[in-house]
């Protein structure tokens, strides 16, 4: 693995997540928030797996890759507007990631694997694709569930963590059950998995 061309990758997605007009607090300071997200989810995968593959590697890095730029107001409320989303997202996701691979010198070959990942093609069968799809789950469940919580009813709450819970292999589950949840985190958690 060429680790030069790997911190070039993460350097040119990390500065066009930190353009990200939508800022999180994190110890006390405003931060991009899909740097942070960017960031968390990279964490979240080499925690899964250390020895990961250097697709699995960039992909993680670049999953929400300017996400912004598409907000989910761009479709009709709704299931289907939503699902409609979420494909253009993972195909802008995709799409600009392939330009800033290219830019740091990475082969067609590699930039179509991490395209792959960035757009959950093989979820099933594919490890990485899995771990990727942990990762995202977990940094859901650590950092983002209270906030939905405290937004959500709870029967539509208890869907998504089934949903969520549901996506997850055994070694993620495992690795959620690490997670230091809050109180009405864990209730929600312990009812919906009941």
């Amino acid at each position: 693995m060429n680790d030069a061309m790997l911190q070039d990758a993460y350097r040119r997605f990390d500065a066009a997540n930190s353009e990200d007009p939508n800022s999180i607090e994190v110890d006390g300071k405003p931060q991009p928030k899909e740097l942070v997200f960017a960031k968390r989810l990279s964490t979240a995968v080499m925690a899964l797996d250390p020895d990961a593959s250097l697709a699995l590697r960039l992909a993680a890095r670049c999953q929400h890759i300017r996400r912004w730029e598409t907000p989910r107001s761009t479709q009709p409320m709704g299931r289907a507007g939503y699902l409609k989303w979420r494909t253009l997202l993972k195909k802008f996701h995709a799409e600009t990631s392939a330009e800033i691979l290219m830019a740091s010198g990475y082969d067609a070959e590699l930039i179509e694997r991490v395209q792959d990942l960035n757009l959950k093609k093989n979820l099933s069968t594919d490890k990485d694709c899995q771990t990727l799809e942990d990762g995202l789950c977990l940094v859901f469940l650590e950092y983002q569930f209270d906030a939905l919580i405290a937004e959500t009813e709870e029967e539509k709450l208890l869907g998504i963590v089934r949903k969520t819970w549901a996506k997850m292999s055994p070694r993620g589950q495992q690795a959620a059950g690490d997670i230091a949840f809050s109180e009405s985190g864990t209730h929600i958690l312990e009812k919906a998995l009941s």
